[in-house]
Formats: C-alpha cells, structure tokens, sequence
C-alpha cells in the first residue's frame, strides 16, 4: 500500500493530491480564535465531513459543490484504515476564489461589537435599537479575506470583495462579487429555514467558493459545520444576551473565562470541556440530520 502525505495542512483539515481529485480529511483537532489547540475533540472530524456531505446533498440545486464521495471505498487503499473512515471527503480540484463568504442572519461576535460603536456590520447600516443575539430583518453578506494560518481574517465591504477579485480575475470582479454575495444569501435561507424546523437556529455561517475547468462557481471546502457556523438552540432562544450553542463557542467562552490563565501556543481545554464539546457536535448532528452518528 503506498503511504501518501498530505500536500497541505489547514487549522482542522489535511489535504491530499489524488490525481484529478483531492481527498480532504477533517481531523479531531480544535482551534479558536485562530490558535490551534493541544487537545484532539474526538470524532469531531466525522461530524464536519458527514454534516457537510449532509448540507452538500441538500443545497445541489442552488450551486454544484466539490464533493465526489465520502466513502473511503471511492477512494485509494490508502484511505481505508479506521482513521480515515467517516472523516475523509473526495473533491473535485477547484481555483478558489479568494473571499470568505460570510453571512449573518442574527447580530451576534465580531457583528455585535461592530454595531455597538458604528451602528453598522461590514459597512451595511443597521436598523437602530438592535439588541444582541436580535434576528435582523433580512440576513447581511459580510465578506471577509482570507488569512493565512496565524493571520486573522479581516472582515472587508462588499466594495472591497469587489476589488479583491478584481485582482486575481480581471474584468471579473463584479460579477464574481454578486454571484457570491447572491448564492451565499439563498443557501443560508434555504438551510436556515430547514434547521428552524429541526429546532436549530443558525446564526451566522461562512463559505467558501472556486471555479472548475469550466469556470463554474461552486461550492467547496466544509458547509454549515458547527466549526464554520454559529448553532444555537431555538428552544430557549432569547434576545438581549449572547446565546448557549452547538458548536465552539462553548470552547471559546472557557478560553476567554477567568478559568484559564494561559496564553494562547499553551491554550488547553480541560477533559470536562472537551467531553462537552463532542457532545454539542453530536447532538447538533442528530438534530439536523435525524440519525446518530
């Protein structure tokens, strides 16, 4: 069996070249606020490669997207040891566009702060007298750049995303810039709507997007994984204060509480935190999906 090396490693995922393809594997590692964690989050991997062929399955009418399969039997023997199993995802090769695709349904993080001062998220006026956590009237496309590891991802206006394909695709720009802005917006509704029924309510999420051979847009990396979105619980849901979650967010509180004095290369969570982490992956899983994992 030939042993193969990931070509690139990101915070959470490893890439693999196979040929005409690549096989994305989602590991058990954690990272907030840009740092990679000491601790491994057991099968957190499976949920986000299952939870993303999930949302992929659903969203194929609105944009194609890179998944291939996610059954190591697609893919070479290499992949077919345990370790690969359920967290391995085989893609199409994409030319990424060179935006982060954020959109945001309530006001919530980095969104919230900038309200409080401004009045504004990204450049885009809100209404006033918008507490935290509050459903904005319709979601808001506030783009992002997209950071190297250990760089922070620098939250731009839609004029400025504009630009910034401009730069790698000339004369295309704009049309790149509305076609993400239009396909992020349909897909956040399209699952939000969804999850509401499935008593989660998605706060905000990110994509990520690249062109095939043809020059198509599609859909790439992960979709709508408690890593990539804020989940909260719609049983409880209450505006004015921040809200409980399914994601990391609960991770990202107890490295911000009085708790831990570390600084952030020796950031490590305690096991109780970890076992609670798995469990909000989990159970959001189950909830969306209908099936244990």
């Amino acid at each position: 069996m030939e042993t193969m090396k990931p070509v690139k490693e990101g915070k959470v995922r490893e890439i693999y070249d196979n040929g005409d393809s690549l096989i994305m594997v989602a590991t058990d590692r954690i990272s907030c606020f840009d740092v990679i964690l000491s601790n491994k989050i057991s099968k957190k991997g499976t949920v986000l490669t299952q939870m993303s062929k999930f949302w992929f399955d659903m969203t194929k009418d609105i944009v194609p997207n890179h998944m291939i399969s996610a059954d190591v039997k697609d893919m070479p023997e290499f992949f077919r040891q345990p370790q690969f199993d359920g967290n391995s995802m085989m893609c199409r090769k994409l030319n990424m566009l060179p935006v982060e695709c954020i959109v945001r349904g309530y006001i919530t993080g980095s969104g919230w702060a900038s309200y409080q001062k401004t009045g504004t998220v990204c450049g885009i006026k809100l209404p006033e007298g918008l507490k935290e956590s509050d459903k904005l009237p319709e979601p808001i496309y506030t783009p992002s750049t997209k950071a190297e590891i250990g760089d922070h991802d620098e939250n731009i206006s839609f004029e400025q995303s504009i630009e910034h394909l401009e730069k790698q695709f000339p004369g295309k720009g704009q049309e790149y810039a509305e076609k993400l802005r239009d396909l992020t917006i349909a897909l956040y509704k399209k699952c939000a709507d969804y999850a509401l029924t499935k008593g989660i309510i998605i706060a905000d999420t990110k994509f990520e997007f690249g062109l095939n051979e043809d020059g198509e847009i599609v859909l790439g990396d992960e979709m709508l994984t408690p890593d990539s979105s804020r989940f909260w619980p719609a049983d409880g849901y209450e505006a004015g204060h921040s809200q409980p979650s399914f994601d990391k967010q609960f991770a990202r509180d107890w490295l911000k509480s009085d708790e831990n004095k570390n600084e952030p290369e020796n950031w490590s969570l305690p096991q109780e935190i970890v076992d609670k982490t798995i469990e909000k992956y989990l159970q959001a899983y189950k909830m969306l999906t209908g099936e244990d994992l």
